[in-house]
């Protein structure tokens, strides 16, 4: 059973006459009689009764009639919606993301879409690390964003935005005047590093040299706790630079570049690369790279779109 028999059938009945309906549907009239002997052989009943040349409706024929409007019907305002959904995208996007790019990214990024695409719901899945990665790959997110490098191949990467991962102590420590410090300088002090992730791993490799004599006094998982600690002078911490700003400026925090070269995290958005995009997502992807950049401030710019 197919539209195009549904179509031929209540041709039939409003015309009542298969001869008319043929030339209706552009088709010979034993083609138009085979497509009813399928159909009354698909269902197993007789759909009409014949007369002679007159013809009508079984009472088998009578409740098909009924169902097939519909059907048509539905088949109609699907694709009118579909048709609707291309010129005013409705849905709903998930982004997975950590934490801080749930604070200080996504709220000036999901306000810009919300204006271009009112009809959008956003969703955010709050995940870290791989998590993120994993989230776009099993099809729970629609996006992700995360730190790259990342190893995942079956997602395609938009290098968004560039940002510094510097050290962050209350005003009052003693390195707190400082242009820059090494791992040595950092030493003697105890350290509030992130628990997880990749910029845990790439603080373990620049406190190599140092790391019989490092002093962790915590591993944090929240960026909110590690900025109130760093304040209440509980150790020093590493954080990227758009995350602290505002405590930065308001006097709060200080924070310093790393040396002997400051240490750049790259952000990227992330999907599957074998994910059919509609015009919301496309419209997610343009108002990330458009937005992101302006609106986090203290960021190194690198290249505005690059993907791979």
């Amino acid at each position: 059973m197919d539209f195009d028999q549904l179509h031929t059938f209540l041709e039939i009945v409003r015309l009542k006459s298969f001869s008319k309906a043929a030339q209706t549907c552009y088709r010979t009239q034993p083609a138009i009689s085979a497509q009813i002997r399928q159909l009354e052989q698909e269902l197993k009943t007789e759909l009409f009764e014949r007369f002679g040349s007159r013809i009508s409706l079984t009472t088998a024929g009578r409740l098909f009639a009924g169902y097939a409007e519909q059907i048509l019907d539905l088949r109609r305002r699907v694709q009118d919606e579909i048709n609707e959904l291309e010129r005013v995208p409705r849905g709903e996007l998930v982004i997975a993301a950590n934490e801080a790019t749930c604070i200080y990214v996504l709220p000036q990024v999901f306000a810009e879409y919300k204006k271009q695409f009112p009809g959008v719901q956003l969703q955010v899945d709050r995940s870290y690390g791989s998590r993120v990665v994993e989230a776009v790959t099993e099809n729970i997110a629609d996006f992700g964003l995360t730190q790259l490098p990342i190893q995942e191949k079956r997602v395609q990467v938009v290098d968004i935005y560039r940002d510094e991962i510097r050290v962050i102590v209350s005003p009052k420590h003693p390195l707190s005047d400082k242009a820059a410090v090494t791992c040595y300088d950092i030493a003697p002090y105890p350290l509030l590093l992130p628990k997880s992730g990749t910029t845990r791993t790439r603080l373990n490799a620049w406190l190599e040299p140092v790391e019989d004599q490092v002093q962790v006094s915590m591993e944090l998982d929240s960026t909110e706790m590690m900025k109130r600690f760093t304040m209440a002078a509980l150790g020093l911490s590493f954080l990227a630079a758009s995350n602290c700003r505002e405590e930065v400026a308001a006097g709060k925090l200080r924070s310093i570049s790393l040396a002997p070269e400051p240490m750049i995290r790259r952000l990227g958005l992330i999907y599957r690369k074998d994910k059919a995009l509609s015009k919301a997502a496309l419209g997610f992807i343009q108002v990330v790279l458009e937005d992101v950049g302006e609106s986090v401030h203290g960021n190194v710019k690198g290249p505005r779109l690059a993907v791979r």
